[in-house]
């Protein structure tokens, strides 16, 4: 409920005027409330503006004329919501406007057209709308007469851009599903799917499905690549998007897979290998540093004796030991002439 500034005495007035309006009988011979035939039940796009024409005339008047001096006009626009709510959307009470935001009068008071112009409007601006009159009938007088009238507005939506999508693999042979959803539209959107050029297509029941937006494409094959679009429409807009479909081959597929799990394998082996040549250079240079470790230098040469002798400068010379040479006194030699001397 929206509820307008004012005093308690107006928001008193205001709930009898109501309460005079739905619970007591129109007195038409008195005050009537005019619409324009056909008029009654209006159809408006979502953010556009409508007007809501209504006037009024009194007893005896064929057509509606300048309201009479002593006229007192209280005027009421409501808009009934669910379960029975009444939403103020306008007020003329003792020559004071009030009302919600993008609603007004066509014509400024005094008139006796009381028509409701509504800008920006709004799916939930949607449902009937009361207008209820309450005029001074009669000059000196504290007669007064009332009379309402409902008119219906129903807020159309033009379908929001939809989102498209593809359900399966498209690889030769296989099924695949495009789908399509506008996630909002009022009237409910109805689709359509069209391949674009260069081979153009339109689609049509059963592989269609209007309502809901899917298109079934059965035992795909290369030329059925494209781009596909939906379009979302009602009577007030429509709105589209696109998908593209690209159809492999099975062998292809599984040639790019195994393309790509030998080359894992490959990297795999690789590092590996690395690991190992690492770990078996790291061993050698241990076992190195080990002996180096444990191994002692001898301070000479360890030549044997009798054999070959290092000289004073440095050069090796192979000198034969005068030592194991040398035979023992009177010890002759094989071969030897005895001596003859005495």
């Amino acid at each position: 409920m929206v509820s307008l500034p004012g005093s308690p005495a107006t928001s008193l007035l205001r709930f009898l005027f109501l309460g005079l309006t739905t619970l007591a009988p129109p007195s038409r011979a008195q005050l009537e409330l005019h619409v324009p035939p056909g008029l009654t039940k209006l159809q408006a796009v979502e953010g556009a503006e409508v007007v809501l024409p209504v006037w009024y005339t009194l007893q005896g008047e064929v057509s509606s004329t300048k309201p009479k001096p002593w006229e007192v006009l209280t005027l009421m626009w409501f808009l009934e919501k669910e379960k029975g709510l009444m939403e103020q959307v306008l007020s003329h009470i003792s020559g004071v406007t009030s009302s919600k935001t993008g609603a007004s009068l066509v014509y400024s008071m005094p008139s006796r057209n009381v028509s409701l112009r509504l800008q920006g409007l709004q799916e939930k601006d949607s449902g009937p709308y009361l207008c209820s009159v309450n005029v001074q009938a009669s000059q000196g007088k504290e007669s007064r007469v009332h009379s309402s009238r409902t008119l219906e507005l129903n807020v159309l939506v033009p379908p929001a851009p939809p989102s498209c999508h593809l359900r399966g693999v498209p690889r030769v042979g296989t099924n695949v599903t495009l789908g399509c959803q506008s996630p909002r539209s009022k009237p409910a959107a109805q689709y359509q799917w069209v391949r674009s050029p260069p081979s153009s297509q339109v689609f049509f029941a059963p592989a269609l499905d209007a309502i809901h937006g899917s298109l079934s494409l059965k035992n795909l094959s290369i030329s059925m690549s494209g781009v596909y679009i939906c379009k979302a429409h009602n009577e007030v807009g429509s709105a589209q998007c696109n998908v593209t479909l690209e159809v492999s081959t099975g062998h292809g597929a599984t040639v790019v897979a195994g393309a790509v799990v030998g080359t894992l394998v490959g990297l795999g082996l690789l590092a590996v290998l690395v690991i190992l040549y690492h770990r078996r250079t790291k061993a050698l240079e241990e076992q190195a540093n080990d002996i180096k470790e444990d191994a002692i230098a001898p301070r000479t040469l360890p030549w044997p004796k009798g054999s070959d002798t290092i000289s004073k400068n440095g050069t090796l010379s192979s000198v034969t030991s005068a030592r194991a040479l040398r035979l023992p006194r009177g010890t002759p030699r094989p071969g030897d002439i005895p001596s003859t001397e005495a």
